[in-house]
């Protein structure tokens, strides 16, 4: 008897957070992690990634997590909201 699938395969892998400013040291490494597949953002301390959904923007306190499959996907961090 085949067996049906209800969800997709969970596509794990490895995950950074994109840190302060002033973290040197965490900076060079998720560079280095990420190589051409991220560029600068001009704001200060953050990143774009390119996904399979297009370039997104990851800042500090965000996850940049690397699939299995070996594209990167942002998780935004929850952020209070000015008022």
């Amino acid at each position: 008897m085949r067996t049906i699938r209800l969800h997709p395969p969970f596509d794990h892998g490895a995950a950074l957070r994109v840190p302060p400013p002033s973290d040197k040291a965490s900076w060079r490494a998720l560079w280095k992690w990420l190589g051409e597949e991220a560029c600068a953002v001009i704001e200060g301390a953050a990143v774009q990634v390119r996904t399979p959904e297009g370039p997104v923007v990851a800042r500090c306190g965000d996850w940049i997590v690397l699939s299995h499959s070996g594209s990167f996907h942002v998780a935004h961090a929850a952020r209070a909201h000015d008022a």
